[in-house]
């Protein structure tokens, strides 16, 4: 259950020492902001700025109450009004800078880039100069180039990132299988009687062996879903019988930890098209989830039904109308686990299913299940959630449409 760092921005990929290291090779100044107004990152020459200025902690500055000195709503309610971009004249001691604002919508943050006002010197006097279109234009050519020689090298370590990953699995899967087989056949007694503790001891070694399968398993499919070579095979399948099997798989390792592994399988599920082994990958992430954050004694269950999943689209028509002429038959399939675990914090339910996101450190994994088992059922048009409070255990849950095409 997944982070690689609490202190990690939401939605940042990549190491926030990288990206750190990025734009400080940018010689603007450049601060990004969350809504709040608290600073993510600033840049070498920002840094500098807010020291100068008398800001001795800049990354602790607030945005909008000590840089901007206005209040967030006059920032949001110009970008609500269809700017992308504002800009503002603010003074920093005895200078004047430009501020110029940019949202970006796709992670609700605010990138802005300090620079002084033309035509005042540094210590505040007027130059008489203003600054001509030309100057302007140039300037947001410098900035362009900037951010995107910086992205272009984001976009090439994260790619590289995924190449490694990918030919290390490859190379540990084919040793590793082969050390799995000959625990299988040791532990048959084939090559001669063993001890009890013997067998223990193979056992042991062999549940270590599979849990290494199972990650190299895991970086595997991890690398195909961020190279985009994810292709479902959608063929007319009975989910019972995908889940029933993976029950089964799943049982002795349940017995192991001494947790209770129970199934309900609505017999009315009709046969729908669907990617066999894509949901029964995406089921046994959530199993093997759940029985990591269950102790001794608890219970997972698995559970599988119909359901009727009415989707929000904007040209929909009223719901009275909706409710009138809906058709009660079910267009889709509710799979969950649920489990006796410790929970999860409302705060952390969304984070979860982001790449190598781990929310209890104690436990082993890379905290990519959960982001395989989002991807995977998006990539069936369907989508996936949890619902848990601590003390409480945690059930999570994804649909699946039964209109593939």
């Amino acid at each position: 259950m997944s982070a690689t760092s609490a202190e990690r921005p939401e939605g940042l990929s990549l190491p926030i020492e990288l990206v750190q290291g990025l734009v400080d090779s940018v010689e603007e100044s450049y601060l990004v902001a969350d809504r709040k107004g608290t600073i993510l990152l600033a840049n070498r020459s920002a840094r500098k700025h807010l020291t100068n200025r008398g800001f001795a902690e800049p990354l602790r500055v607030n945005l909008f109450a000590e840089v901007l000195c206005v209040e967030p709503s006059e920032v949001f309610s110009q970008i609500e009004g269809g700017q992308h971009e504002v800009k503002m004249i603010l003074e920093l001691g005895a200078a004047k800078f430009r501020a110029r604002i940019t949202w970006m919508a796709e992670s609700d943050w605010l990138a802005v880039q300090l620079s002084p006002q033309p035509g005042v010197s540094e210590g505040g006097a007027s130059s008489g100069t203003h600054p001509t279109v030309q100057e302007l234009l140039q300037e947001r050519e410098i900035t362009y180039r900037n951010l995107l020689a910086a992205y272009l090298k984001l976009q090439e370590v994260n790619r590289q990132k995924t190449v490694f990953l990918a030919s290390a699995a490859h190379e540990l899967k084919t040793p590793l299988a082969v050390i799995k087989g000959y625990y299988d056949l040791l532990l048959t007694g084939s090559l001669g009687k063993l001890t009890e503790k013997q067998k223990d001891i193979l056992e042991e070694s062999k549940d270590s062996c599979e849990r290494l399968v199972r990650l190299v398993s895991m970086f595997l499919n991890y690398s195909a879903l961020e190279s985009g070579k994810l292709v479902l095979q959608l063929r007319d399948n009975d989910l019972r019988d995908c889940l029933e099997e993976l029950t089964k798989r799943w049982s002795e390792a349940f017995q192991r930890k001494g947790v209770r592994l129970e199934a309900t399988f609505d017999p009315s599920i009709p046969s729908f098209r669907f990617d066999y082994q894509k949901v029964q990958q995406a089921a046994a992430n959530l199993l093997d989830n759940s029985l990591k954050h269950t102790p001794a004694g608890g219970c997972v269950t698995l559970c599988a039904g119909p359901h009727f999943w009415e989707r929000r689209v904007a040209a929909a028509s009223p719901s009275t109308e909706r409710r009138r002429f809906r058709l009660p038959r079910p267009n889709s399939v509710e799979v969950s686990v649920s489990d006796s675990g410790p929970g999860i914090p409302a705060e952390h339910h969304q984070e979860i299913f982001e790449d190598f996101v781990r929310v209890d450190r104690n436990t082993s994994g890379m905290g990519l299940g959960l982001a395989i088992a989002k991807r995977l059922i998006q990539a069936h048009r369907g989508k996936i959630w949890v619902e848990s409070e601590p003390q409480t255990g945690s059930k999570f849950t994804f649909l699946l449409p039964m209109d593939q095409g």
